[in-house]
């Protein structure tokens, strides 16, 4: 393929994205370039994206202006706090949640000073973990706490355990032993 160099480089470029190998790169770059039409809406299209979105200002979701959509409306007194932004399209999609969003991948100071920020902002009286179950988002969410005790809010944390249809043989001991402490009882 040394005489087809754009093409070499396509199928490299294709490869950098998320789960996408040599073979899927090199379909997905012999359709762009058979189906020339689509190709440039794609194009157009990664584009705009690109250009366009940005991290909201107030709570690190996806969006095309300064603030998101949800910071702008009016939510019940409750922030979730979440790993990333894709998470939010997820519980917005599935329309479970109806409070705010915070974004917070990693510990940072200024992160948690605009965190505390918008619990002053919205009056926000309860904060919501939703990390996926590990020891080190575990650790996150004492930290997190700490930092946050004075501000007189409730604290919880999404329920964990065992996914539905797993058996206990597919099951890490840690969420084997959460399902039991955070047992339910059942109405008589």
């Amino acid at each position: 393929m040394k005489n087809l160099q754009s093409l070499a480089e396509l199928i490299e470029n294709l490869q950098q994205l998320p789960t996408i190998g040599k073979k899927s790169a090199t379909r997905m770059a012999l359709y762009l370039i058979k189906n020339k039409f689509n190709a440039l809406k794609i194009a157009n299209s990664i584009e705009n994206a690109v250009t366009l979105i940005s991290e909201c200002k107030e709570c690190g979701n996806l969006t095309e202006n300064e603030l998101c959509e949800i910071c702008m409306s009016e939510r019940e007194n409750k922030i979730c706090i979440i790993e990333h932004s894709k998470d939010i399209m997820i519980i917005e999609e599935n329309q479970i949640y109806k409070g705010y969003y915070f974004v917070m991948p990693e510990l940072e100071n200024e992160k948690i000073e605009k965190l505390i920020s918008l619990i002053k902002k919205k009056k926000i009286d309860e904060l919501i973990f939703a990390y996926p179950h590990s020891i080190e988002n575990e650790a996150k969410i004492l930290y997190i706490e700490d930092r946050l005790k004075n501000l007189n809010i409730i604290f919880s944390q999404i329920a964990q355990g065992i996914p539905m249809g797993v058996n206990f043989e597919n099951v890490d001991i840690i969420s084997l032993n959460k399902a039991f402490s955070s047992r339910v009882i059942l109405q008589k």
